[in-house]
């Protein structure tokens, strides 16, 4: 498997020769307002938008409606291949896409068994108002495990511990409001999965929207003061 940080928490994942485009935000550099609410006012997104061959994807898959993981130029630009989905955002995808798939159980992709993980956005009474998320584990001759927008709660390590994934990709930044907990992996949440696996997690979605919080560097000062050695922490662009 290989794997490349686009931008934020959108990857090109492509496992067995098979290439997946994961919650795809295509947006240029500044092109939406701030997050309400939230810390800071810069626009969205604040980075610039990395080159992806949009001719080279064979499949999407899209962890949930939320604009940084798919918006309106993804759905302008993405067409003629199969988008993957959780089944609660079936209707709503449909309107953008002629193929939607929704996931339920395990389903079958060019010899790729795809699966449904659980996920929770936040914590308490403010995961409820983030609505459904989910993650996503892709089975081929490796696997592969994006957890998609969730805290660190016990189901995220019964899938670890389940399916013992090879690459384990976790959304951070630690992405807040005003008021209320991180509603993604806090820098603790990533030591802990680091902790639970043995396969190499990949730390992504810092330093691109508004309201993630959590630096590159403050991740990496707070793994290496922990002595966790088993995350890679991509820049834009980079593949790994």
């Amino acid at each position: 498997m290989q794997l490349r940080l686009v931008r934020h928490a959108t990857l090109e994942l492509d496992i067995d020769g098979t290439r997946f485009l994961v919650d795809p935000m295509l947006d240029p550099e500044g092109a939406r307002p701030p997050i309400q609410n939230t810390p800071t006012d810069d626009r969205n997104p604040t980075a610039p938008f990395p080159s992806v061959d949009l001719d080279a994807v064979d499949a999407v898959v899209v962890t949930h409606l939320h604009e940084d993981h798919i918006d309106d130029t993804a759905r302008d630009r993405i067409d003629g291949v199969p988008v993957f989905c959780q089944p609660e955002d079936t209707d709503d995808l449909e309107a953008s896409f002629d193929d939607v798939r929704p996931v339920s159980g395990l389903v079958e992709f060019e010899d790729i068994t795809i699966a449904a993980t659980p996920a929770r956005h936040g914590t308490g009474d403010l995961a409820e108002q983030m609505g459904p998320v989910t993650g996503f584990l892709f089975e081929g001759t490796e696997t592969t495990y994006v957890a998609g927008d969730t805290v660190w709660y016990g189901p995220v390590g019964d899938v670890l511990t389940q399916h013992e994934p090879d690459t384990v990709v976790v959304n951070t930044g630690e992405a807040q409001f005003v008021e209320g907990d991180p509603i993604t992996m806090s820098r603790a949440g990533v030591a802990s999965v680091a902790d639970i696996t043995d396969g190499e997690v990949v730390a992504v979605h810092m330093e691109s929207i508004n309201h993630c919080l959590c630096t590159r560097e403050d991740l990496r000062e707070h793994l290496e003061d922990e002595g966790v050695e088993n995350v890679t922490i991509p820049a834009d662009g980079e593949r790994v």
